[in-house]
């Protein structure tokens, strides 16, 4: 091998090296759904109710739904940090009920006087998932957890091509 041809063999290698990597990282691209960091992260969006229901979302009943081993404790953190968020809000209503001898009527009214958005005394409550969102629910005067059924599926097929399952 003469030392004028050895930079042609190495070009020679790397060009289908990098046509490969380059249809490979495509596909990643491709298959990758929407996600949101939930760990550690706080949230002070809380949607109305109404309008999302009409949007396709759906209020959750707040209970572990997964089977399996794999998802089971990821769903059951999930729910409780709901849960979690729902119990410190009641509680905030309560408070706010017993100082003023009234509810809360609106959902500005909830938003101003119980979330207290961009104030420093604001709530924080833990970030869900891309697929499932806060809600006010006016009639009920109860805070909610939103799930959006089609990002859902969405995620959860990703899910099972990730971790091999079949249905």
């Amino acid at each position: 091998m003469t030392p004028r041809s050895r930079p042609l063999l190495a070009l020679a290698l790397a060009f289908p090296l990098a046509v490969l990597t380059a249809g490979c990282e495509e596909k990643a691209k491709r298959m990758a759904a929407p996600t949101r960091e939930t760990l550690h992260k706080t949230t002070q969006d809380v949607r109305d109710l109404q309008p999302e229901l009409m949007a396709g979302g759906q209020t959750t009943d707040g209970k572990i739904h997964s089977t399996d081993y794999l998802t089971v404790q990821a769903d059951a953190y999930r729910t409780s940090v709901g849960n979690i968020a729902k119990m410190k809000v009641k509680m905030d209503m309560d408070a706010y009920e017993a100082l003023n001898g009234e509810k809360i009527k609106t959902y500005a009214e909830f938003m101003d006087l119980i979330i207290k958005k961009g104030k420093p005394d604001g709530i924080q409550l833990p970030m869900l998932p891309y697929y499932q969102e806060y809600g006010y629910d006016p009639e009920t005067r109860e805070l909610v957890v939103i799930e959006y059924p089609e990002k859902k599926k969405q995620k959860e097929a990703m899910q099972d091509r990730e971790l091999g399952r079949t249905k």
